[in-house]
Formats: structure tokens, sequence, C-alpha cells
């Protein structure tokens, strides 16, 4: 921390413009003797991550010594958290994910990045937190596809399918699964490819597909065989006896699920051990061979036993392993922490003397700096306020006008809707008379009052200025059936009227009239209006319309 501040002390002082070129040169120099040490320091940190491949496989039955062997290779943070959920330690393996996450974000190492990034994915999957899961599996195949690492992609892909096979989304397991094993066969890692055939046999037995279970169990446990992976090999091997069992094919079973025991018994394998004559139990009793059934079953029960103590025994040699490697860490960091100090209090004594000298000659100079510049700020200032208050009054005249013309607009509209009532009303007047001339006995006059009538009901609508009113009203209540159109497409020219009306907020006896059609008429129009609206029944139409800006 001290280095980082004494650089950016440095650092400001050498870009500072006052210096002259002779004194940033012995800056140069101590800058680049800070940064050389620095440059060293990160080196070094880099050197201690290595892989652990081999630690994961001491792990199974000497903890203690994995993780003697993890502080040798400098891979603590990862390697410890692996180890933690082999043992079931779900929280302490988290916290060492994270440890080793801050680690390789620090040394910007992408690909173990990502591979850590994997390994808390599958440890939210114990924790059955998928979603989380999910975020740190996509995280990690991103990674791996940037950096052109396929193994990594397809073991990814494989664990997301894994994902899906726990959530019972059988099909997007099927994908990512398939998607895996198609990289694997591409870059020829057979260990690989039966992980993934395993898998997607545990899949179809799940979905009691026992041919097309059998058939992928079969392809890896071929594979498992060719690279000697004697452990795959013993759970494959069991999964098929599963199959023949769940099919009553007891003597086939019975001869997979012994050959998968007796190579586990030559592994020292208890835990599979246990599993193995779990299901031979299984598989007599279903053939009525009781004895051996429960020959089996007392098996069984005496392994998991066994494997119980055998675990206590071994979580209590990993927590003393872990307790004593970290009182040791503990003392090696006090050590170098305590080396670290001498030489940094040494280099520090120096730049500080070098620094006070420089600095007494900085704040003298950039006194008289400071105060030309709250000369010329203040003068920014007085002039960016006067600029503030031409801008916010030119703004107040804006919205005077626009108010103004709003007022004038909205005065034209109430003025053309008076003129179309007043004109529809004389007409209708006018109308009702001849109607009523028409009537009389005077047969030489009907005819023509006949036409006049026709007239007069032609122009009721038609002559009443509905250009200049809808204009009007646009301007007024701009892009109003631009938005609505868009809402309610097959709305037509008669029901753009009525919606004016109705937003200008008349009665019904003045849209009858503008419109030139009886009261009935009307409510007849406003109902088809509201059913192409789909406007709910007791929704008020004329308050909806109001509500559209």
């Amino acid at each position: 921390m001290l280095f980082n501040i004494l650089l950016t002390c440095l650092a400001y002082i050498y870009t500072y413009p006052l210096f002259t070129s002779t004194m940033r040169i012995s800056y140069k120099i101590i800058l680049l003797v800070f940064f050389s040490m620095q440059l060293c320091l990160c080196r070094l940190s880099y050197a201690q991550v290595t892989s652990f491949k081999d630690i994961r496989l001491l792990s199974q039955n000497h903890p203690d010594s994995a993780i003697m062997l993890v502080k040798k290779r400098y891979a603590k943070a990862v390697a410890i958290g692996w180890l933690c959920v082999n043992q079931g330690h779900y929280g302490q393996a988290q916290d060492y994910y994270f440890q080793a996450d801050r680690i390789y974000t620090q040394l910007n190492a992408k690909q173990l990045l990502a591979s850590n990034w994997s390994d808390i994915g599958e440890l939210n999957i114990f924790n059955k937190q998928h979603n989380l899961a999910k975020i740190y599996f996509n995280k990690a195949l991103h990674s791996f596809r940037t950096a052109g690492d396929k193994n990594g992609e397809a073991s990814v892909l494989g664990n997301i399918g894994h994902l899906f096979e726990k959530v019972a989304n059988y099909d997007s397991a099927f994908v990512y699964q398939k998607r895996a094993l198609s990289i694997y066969k591409e870059v020829a890692n057979k260990n690989g490819e039966a992980k993934i055939h395993e898998n997607l046999g545990s899949i179809y037995e799940d979905l009691a597909k026992y041919d097309s279970a059998f058939y992928h169990f079969e392809k890896a446990s071929d594979l498992y065989r060719e690279t000697k992976d004697n452990y795959g090999l013993i759970v494959v091997l069991n999964n098929m006896g599963d199959i023949f069992r769940k099919t009553n094919r007891f003597p086939e079973s019975i001869k997979l699920t012994q050959s998968a025991y007796q190579m586990a018994e030559k592994l020292g394998d208890v835990y599979q051990m246990a599993a193995t004559t779990k299901d031979l139990s299984k598989t007599y009793a279903l053939s009525n061979q009781l004895d051996s059934a429960y020959f089996y079953a007392e098996r069984s029960r005496k392994l998991v036993l066994e494997l119980y103590s055998v675990d206590g025994a071994r979580h209590t040699a990993f927590f003393q392993a872990l307790y004593d490697m970290n009182q040791k860490a503990e003392e090696i960091e006090k050590l170098q922490v305590t080396k670290k100090i001498n030489l940094i209090m040494l280099w520090g004594t120096i730049v500080v003397l070098v620094l006070l000298i420089v600095l007494s000659y900085v704040l003298y100079s950039r006194q008289k700096i400071k105060i030309k510049n709250q000369i010329t700020e203040s003068r920014k200032q007085e002039a960016e306020r006067e600029l503030t208050e031409i801008a916010l009054k030119n703004q107040l005249l804006e919205d005077k006008q626009l108010k103004q013309e709003l007022t004038l607009k909205q005065k034209e509209l109430t003025s053309h809707t008076l003129n179309l009532i007043r004109n529809n009303q004389f007409l209708e007047e006018l109308r009702d008379e001849l109607k009523g001339m028409v009537k009389d006995e005077r047969r030489d006059q009907k005819r023509q009052m006949q036409q006049l009538v026709l007239q007069i009901n032609e122009n009721i609508t038609q002559g009443v200025h509905w250009k200049e009113f809808m204009g009007t009203f646009e301007r007024v209540h701009h892009s109003f059936f631009e938005k609505l159109i868009q809402r309610f497409p097959d709305l037509t020219a008669a029901d753009m009227r009525l919606i004016a009306l109705l937003k200008i907020n008349l009665n019904n006896a003045d849209i009858a009239v503008l419109l030139g059609i009886s009261q009935d008429s009307l409510r007849v129009a406003r109902h088809r209006l509201r059913k192409k609206m789909k406007l709910e029944q007791g929704e008020d139409l004329a308050g909806y319309l109001l509500t559209v800006s």
C-alpha cells in the first residue's frame, strides 16, 4: 500500500508543470526503481498459481497430505475450496473459491478465473442455488469461448446440462450435453466423452427410457476402459446393473453389479462398495433370493457405518491439517511482513526526505497559482451566472408565448364548435319548418320543398366546416388522433368526429346537433365506438378519451 502511495505522489510531482527537465530526470529514475520493484512482486505472485489436478486425486484418501501439497504449489485458495467440496464442507468451500476469484481477478488469469467460476457453479448446485449456478456457468462459458478453450467450454456445457437435469428440464439438459459431447469428440477428449455419455444415460434413466440409457452407459464404460479410469467405470457398471434390475433382467444385473463391487473393493473405494452392495441386495430381493438379499443388505449396512467412521476421521484430519497450515501460514506471513516493513521504511525515509524538499517548493508555487486561478474562476462564474439569467428569461418568454398560443387555439376551437352548433341548429329549425310546409295541402310546392329538405340534410353535416374544425382540434391536441389510430386502427372518419366532440367535453344534445343525427342514433354510435375501443361495461367513454394525451 505504501509503495502505491509513494508512486502516486511521485507521479503527481513529475507531471506538475513547474518542474524543469533536469529535476524530472531524477524523478524518472526513482519511478523506474519503484516500478521495477512492483513488477517483481507481481511476477512472484503470478508464479504462485500452478496446476492442482494431482491434488484432487490425492484428496480422495489423504486430505491432510493434499493440503500440504496445496501449500507447496501456491494454489491454496482454489484447491482447498475443492477439497472442502469433496469433504462436504460447502460453506468453507465458498469462502476459498471467493478468495481464488479475487486472486485470479487481480492477476488477470482469465482461464483460471473461468475454471473457478465453473467450480463455484457446481458448488451452487450442491447448495441447490440453481439460478446462481447458472449465472456462474454462463460467465465461465463466455470466458472459455473467448479464450478458445474447447475442453473448458465442453466441461461447462456438461455442467449446465447437469443443472437442467436437476430441475427436471430434460429437453435443455439433452441440448447442452450433446453440445458438450460434440466438442469433446472434436478435441478427442475420450474421458470427457465418457462423462457426457454417463450424464446422457442418467437423463434417459430418469425418463424411464432404459434402452437409450443402457446404450449411453455402455458407451461410457468402453471409453472409461480405454482411458483406464476405473473410478468412472465402477459408477457406470453399477448404473448398467440398475438398468437390468429395472427391466427385470436380474441375472445380468447381478453380474454387472458384482463386477463393479469387485473393482471398488480392489481400489478400496468404500463409498462405491456400499452403493453396489445395496443395489445387489435390492436385485436379490426382487428375484426372491432372500438369503443373498439379506447378506448384501447387512454388508451394505456395515460398509455405511465404516464409511461414516472413515468420513469422521477424515474430516477431523482435514480440519486439523487446515488449522495447522493456517497457523504456519500466519507465522510466515508475519515474518515476511516484518521484512517488507523494514525495507519499506528504509525506502520510505529516503523518499520522504526528497519529497519534503520538493513539496516545499511546490507549495510556494501553488499558492501563487491558486490566487490566479481563484480570480479567473470568479470571473468565469460571474459570466456563467449572467448567461444562466439570460437563458432563464428566454425560457420564461417562450413559456409565456406557448401559453398564449394554446389559449388562442382553445378559443379558436371553442368558436368553431359554437359556430357549428349554431349553424346546425339553424338548419335543423329550417328543416323542421320545411317538413311542416311539405305536409301542407299545397301540392304545387311540395316537390320543391322536399328538394330543399334533402339539401339541408346533406349540408347539415357536410357544410359545417369540419375540415377547419378538425385542423384546429389537431393543433390544440397534438398527435391525439395519431396515437388513437395506433391503438385502434379500425376507427372511421365518422368515429373520429364523434371522438373529437367527446374530447372537448360537449353534451349529447350538442353532439347530436353537430352530427345531424338523433339522440337515439348518437347512443348507437357511442355503443359501436365503445366496442371498437374494447371498453368494459361501466367504463366511461368520455373519461377514457380525456386520459389519452
